[in-house]
């Protein structure tokens, strides 16, 4: 969950929607639900377009701004922020969305400032 909440950060950031990414988890003994999460997601993009048309990006744009993110998330002082977000929620035990992404968006909001457009 704290990769999630991680990508989804960087995404609003750097300005594309977050609804972009979804990270699910279904088994192999879970073939229905691994199609509901696969039709849900198509279905979310279909209604998104293309990437940078909900945006009201330009195909450049959208190429700058995910550069912006790849550069980012490659930087080590994010990655070891990111690191010490996930010490805090291992510390708090508390395995919620909402609680994971908030550690995470506090904790990495200075390694991630430099994205806010």
């Amino acid at each position: 969950m704290g990769m999630d909440a991680l990508v989804k950060k960087v995404l609003r950031d750097v300005g594309i929607k977050e609804e972009r990414f979804s990270l699910q988890w279904a088994s192999a003994a879970e073939a229905p639900l691994f199609v509901k999460h696969i039709t849900e997601f198509t279905e979310n993009m279909k209604d998104l377009g293309p990437i940078g048309q909900a945006e009201g990006l330009s195909k450049e744009e959208v190429r700058e701004r995910i550069q912006t993110a790849l550069d980012a998330v490659s930087s080590q002082k994010v990655r070891i922020s990111f690191g010490n977000a996930s010490k805090a929620v291992r510390k708090d035990g508390i395995w919620t969305t909402e609680h994971i992404s908030g550690i995470i968006n506090t904790k990495m909001e200075k390694s991630l400032a430099s994205l806010s457009k």
